[in-house]
């Protein structure tokens, strides 16, 4: 599948690990703000086709995690998980022909309590 921001300057193409109908959304104290669902795509299966130059790159707590925006638009596109690291969460709203409100309700992933953060809130 391809993927992309809103400004078309970031260009993904993806294979996802997982059926579409498994997108989620996660409660961690990033996700809660950016409510963005994601599915899972191997970092294998995720090849940026264009604008890896206009990728910003950000990071907090532990530094695993890797979220992924466009510098031009803003849009979060991926990011490499937390708890796999060798696994990306893309963005389902960047998806060519995927429109998310046409999985809700989605499901959710309790980042809150990351069995990694010992009572962080990452």
């Amino acid at each position: 599948m391809k993927a992309s921001c809103h400004c078309g300057a970031v260009e993904l193409e993806v294979t996802l690990a997982e059926d579409i109908a498994e997108a989620r959304r996660c409660d961690c104290s990033f996700c809660r703000r950016r409510q963005a669902a994601n599915v899972s795509v191997q970092e294998t299966e995720l090849t940026v086709l264009r604008g890896a130059d206009k990728l910003s790159l950000y990071q907090w707590n532990t530094g695993t995690a890797e979220h992924y925006f466009c510098s031009v638009c803003g849009i979060y596109t991926h990011h490499r998980r937390r708890s796999d690291s060798s696994e990306f969460g893309v963005n389902i709203g960047c998806l060519e022909g995927v429109n998310p409100k046409e999985l809700e309700p989605l499901g959710w992933n309790d980042g809150a309590n990351h069995p990694s953060d010992a009572g962080d809130d990452q």
